[in-house]
């Protein structure tokens, strides 16, 4: 058996990344479908793991491949869902083995006993190899338009469900949304706000650049940018969407949704730090305005499909000019270096 090239990880280990030129191909218990690999996306995730702070490798190894957000096309697939030479990206989530009942019906993006495994991140290899494969429900087909941009779709489903799970929480009782506020405007927050446009809503951005990309990649959806603070705004959203983790960003988003508004926290917040914050207001406020605050991580495919349809729908340059670095694989400890211009870095497997 030949090897191919791999980034990986020992978890746990800072500093531990390498690129491996004779990693075993993967072999068939892996998946049905082959895929060779055009690109991963990079994102905070990945840069934990190479910190050593989160990460788990699979079972019997010591090594994980990194690579979550996948772009590939496929080699052969003898179950015939897919045909060769089609684009797809892989399903990041499996489902636990026991299953817990989400799990049992496809959801396992809500997982209730924590016994799921996920590509690149826990107990299964990632996709940040030359090849890599997956089963025929966990491979996504992409429209041929998305080559350059098709590793966007794992964040894209991740806004997909934070979006069908506001719309689900809205159909409560009657409800017309206007007004949308994301907060942060790195690569889930913009495309959060991408899927807010393509709902005719109109659109507020907030985050803390003033020079670079940002800006004018919002004002280019037909958004607003903000760089104030929160609390400064003249604006009371419909929705929220958080998308920073920073905890004061995080409370006074809480504040911040009208009556009857939704709050979608998508940011995930570091521990250790204390806020002196007026809780009793912030629950009078929420309960007398029927507000909803609610978490929302990763997606099934159902949101993974709804974002393959969001991007085939988007303006393509748009989605190009989230990607700041491609950078290839030979020159994998750049890509993974982070720097403060960047959006969305793309370690390349064809350069």
């Amino acid at each position: 058996m030949r090897g191919v090239r791999a980034v990986t990880v020992t978890p746990g280990v800072p500093n531990s990344l390498r690129l491996v030129d004779d990693h075993p191909e993967p072999p068939a218990e892996e998946g049905a479908i082959l895929v060779e690999a055009l690109a991963v996306g990079i994102c905070a995730t990945d840069h934990e793991i190479v910190s050593g702070g989160y990460g788990e490798a699979p079972p019997g190894a010591t090594a994980l491949v990194l690579g979550h957000e996948s772009l590939g096309r496929v080699v052969e697939d003898p179950t015939g869902t897919l045909r060769p030479g089609d684009l797809v990206a892989g399903i990041v989530r499996h489902p636990d083995p026991v299953p817990c009942p989400n799990c049992a019906v496809g959801e396992w993006d809500m997982c209730r006993n924590g016994r799921y495994t996920e590509h690149g991140i826990k107990a299964l290899p990632g996709f940040a190899r030359d090849q890599w494969r997956v089963e025929p429900g966990f491979a996504v087909r992409l429209d041929p338009a998305l080559a350059p941009v098709g590793m966007l779709l794992e964040p894209t489903s991740v806004v997909a469900k934070a979006w069908d799970h506001i719309e689900r929480i809205g159909a409560r009782a009657e409800w017309q949304p206007r007004t949308v506020l994301v907060t942060g405007a790195g690569p889930i927050g913009l495309l959060a706000a991408l899927l807010a446009t393509q709902r005719g809503l109109a659109v507020h951005v907030l985050d803390l650049a003033t020079a670079g990309p940002k800006p004018e990649l919002v004002r280019a959806l037909g958004a607003t940018y903000h760089a104030e603070p929160v609390t400064q705004l003249d604006l009371q959203p419909d929705v929220l969407v958080e998308c920073t983790g920073a905890p004061t960003v995080v409370l006074d988003a809480m504040c911040a949704v009208g009556p009857t508004g939704i709050v979608c926290l998508t940011g995930v917040s570091s521990g250790g730090r204390t806020i002196d914050f007026d809780a009793g207001a912030l629950n009078r406020e929420l309960v007398l305005e029927n507000n909803v605050v609610f978490g929302s991580v990763n997606a099934n495919r159902r949101h993974w499909e709804l974002a393959a349809d969001a991007l085939a729908h988007a303006d393509q340059g748009w989605l190009a000019s989230l990607i700041t670095r491609r950078v290839p694989v030979g020159a994998y400890a750049e890509a993974y270096t982070p720097s403060s211009d960047d959006i969305k870095v793309v370690l390349d497997f064809t350069a």
